[in-house]
């Protein structure tokens, strides 16, 4: 896994030598996810330069190296990623396979795009990725990125000046390039608590989407990046399976054959274990490839409400894995909360992102690359509101729009503190879970929900943060959403349980899920696969109905199968915990003083960009327990931390 970035200077003004310098200290940003070499290639009669930062995971030696010439000296790369398919790419090569200078596969992909182009080399190619790729004949640039988002790529114009990168922070080497910030994108951000690609945090710099590639000639960009592949095109055309039998088995050898792809690596390899149907999958699967012990780590909490070590803990017994957890307390919480904002780039809010920084410091004192169950939910349908969302529409289809307001009212008259009081008086609540702490805030947000207008409203107020408002961000902005339904409408007529699966593959999972990943791992020089985020396995999971993803009401009913033999039934069956921490008590206890700090009334003013009286409001309704606004807080609070990154 690597960092990739470069600058394209169109047109014929000015000179070049300076942005050869750009661009060294552009790989320098980047050091973090490439600290085993540096790397960078320019051609000043055409003004391009492709910079590289390396980690080393397959072929250690220098014939790794990048970026990469290809053997007819037509295309030179910069590539972050692993191919999972390359023995499968490089019998395509034909007699070209012969003269390969290494065992890459940065260098079988830049041999596949010499031979078949890049638009084929993409359509053949499957992985984690995201590259830049130089024609030396065409004076053309082109970047991509992989099918699901597992790796990133940022790009954005400033002049003549073309850049790309795979971390903003990388792109803001560039004297005045991240300047503006894009108020509505941080609009978007304070609900979802992420900046929902394409935008970012800069007006003027862009997330590749998905799937996607773009194309920039010396007169500049050839229109839109242009997508290569489509998850929803995918669910939309995909052959139903013609019979349920050996169902079970072919699902196996189909996850075996997978996983075992994702376990080439010539560095230390090992597992995120959360005790999870997802990742007990994937370990599962790896120690029936192993023929030792397969490392798995895990992250605790003393909160019982939050804490999973005890289920990891019995999953790798069960496995007979060689296993390490780390117990997190509001300590070490403290001393990560710094590195945030530097690590994240924008402002970024799922806090899930401090374990998930714990687990990857963790992991990487023993393996540099490391398996994760990220796609299960997306695949098989794990989340409740994928139900939640089947229920709230067939409300809105057989209730008049009046009744569902004065419902919701009525939903909304009691605090959620009121709601989680009331939830605790009946023993058939799941009390050990943190289903009671934030029972009061699912009350809420379904109230909001059922007075949507249509089913895409309904999914956006589903996936908001608890207010499901926009009253904090200062600024003449469109304060709806910029949710696209142009983009969904080609799946509109699938029932709402699949329609929230697809939108999730295209916007949660890699806006937030990867992303928090991708940051934390790639922090401390850690490469984490997902082999769930497989094209054939997200082929085969669409092809199946929804009596074999839920069966007998059981989610993930396939995945809980396949382990039936394998695990206790407790484990398989228990309910589902997410991969949170206690934030709203911390933000009360241990980190108040932190808080109020950031949250200083006048500091709010003095930037400009926040309703320091709202703010203010929602930190003391908190902060005295009349409400939790946890999720609301934590967004201020590193949108804060992030301000004081960029400002330094």
């Amino acid at each position: 896994m690597c960092g990739i970035s470069g600058i394209f200077v169109t047109g014929n003004s000015g000179g070049f030598d300076h942005f050869n310098n750009y661009a060294i200290e552009m790989a320098e940003k980047l050091d973090h996810r490439g600290p085993d070499d540096k790397g960078v290639w320019s051609d000043n009669v055409s003004r391009i330069v492709l910079s590289h930062a390396r980690l080393s995971v397959i072929d250690l030696s220098e014939s790794g190296q990048q970026p990469m010439l290809s053997r007819d000296e037509r295309w030179v790369i910069s590539y972050n990623g692993e191919i999972y398919n390359c023995d499968e790419l490089k019998g395509l090569l034909g007699e070209r396979a012969e003269r390969l200078r290494g065992h890459s596969d940065t260098e079988v992909l830049l041999e596949s795009i010499s031979l078949f182009g890049v638009e084929k080399t993409l359509s053949l190619a499957t992985g984690m990725f995201a590259f830049a790729v130089w024609d030396r004949r065409e004076k053309e640039l082109w970047i991509a990125r992989d099918r699901f988002g597992e790796k990133p790529i940022y790009y954005g114009s400033k002049g003549s000046c073309f850049a790309f990168a795979s971390e903003i922070k990388s792109l803001r080497a560039i004297p005045g390039f991240c300047a503006d910030v894009d108020i509505e994108a941080l609009n978007e951000y304070f609900v979802l608590s992420h900046i929902p690609a394409p935008k970012t945090i800069f007006s003027n710099i862009f997330k590749l989407l998905p799937g996607s590639y773009l194309k920039i000639g010396q007169s500049g960009i050839f229109g839109e990046p242009v997508e290569y592949w489509s998850p929803l095109e995918v669910a939309l055309n995909v052959e139903p399976l013609a019979s349920d039998e050996h169902l079970e088995k072919n699902f196996l050898n189909l996850f075996d054959d997978v996983v075992s792809n994702r376990m080439v690596s010539d560095v230390p390899i090992g597992a995120f274990l959360s005790g999870g149907i997802d990742s007990s999958a994937v370990v599962a699967s790896m120690q029936r490839h192993s023929s030792s012990k397969i490392k798995t780590f895990t992250i605790g909490f003393s909160d019982q409400a939050y804490d999973e070590s005890k289920y990891a803990r019995q999953v790798a017994d069960a496995f007979r894995t060689d296993h390490t957890e780390l117990f997190l307390t509001p300590e070490d919480l403290i001393e990560i909360i710094p590195s945030l904002g530097s690590i994240y780039d924008e402002p970024f809010a799922d806090s899930s992102q401090i374990p998930t920084l714990a687990l990857s410091l963790l992991t990487k004192r023993s393996v540099t690359v490391a398996l994760s169950g990220d796609g299960g939910d997306e695949l098989f349908g794990g989340y409740d509101r994928y139900d939640l969302s089947a229920k709230i529409d067939r409300l809105h289809k057989i209730l008049p729009k009046g009744v569902r307001s004065f419902s919701s009212n009525i939903l909304l008259s009691l605090s959620t503190k009121r709601w989680n009081q009331i939830v605790k008086l009946f023993p058939i609540a799941p009390q050990k879970s943190n289903f009671v702490e934030r029972f009061g805030h699912r009350i809420h947000k379904a109230a909001r929900t059922i007075t949507a207008s249509d089913f895409f409203e309904a999914y956006y107020f589903l996936m908001s943060l608890q207010a499901g408002d926009s009253d904090i961000v200062l600024g003449e902005f469109n304060r709806l959403n910029s949710f696209s339904r142009e983009r969904f409408e080609c799946i509109n007529n699938m029932d709402p349980f699949a329609k929230s699966m697809l939108i999730d593959t295209a916007t949660y999972l890699p806006n937030d899920l990867l992303t928090k990943v991708d940051r934390a791992s790639m922090s401390v020089s850690l490469e984490v696969r997902a082999p769930f985020l497989d094209p054939d396995l997200y082929k085969f999971a669409w092809s199946l109905n929804k009596k074999s993803l839920h069966s007998f009401n059981s989610k993930k009913w396939l995945l809980k199968k396949s382990l039936e033999n394998q695990l206790p039934e407790n484990l398989i069956n228990r309910p589902k915990m997410g991969f949170g921490i206690p934030v709203g008590h911390w933000l009360r206890n241990e980190l108040k003083s932190w808080a109020d700090d950031l949250l200083e009334i006048n500091s709010i003013k003095r930037q400009g960009f926040l309703n320091a009286t709202e703010v203010s409001k929602k930190w003391d309704l908190h902060r005295s327990g009349k409400a939790d606004l946890s999720a609301q807080i934590w967004a201020i609070l590193m949108f804060q931390i992030w301000l004081e990154e960029v400002s330094r």
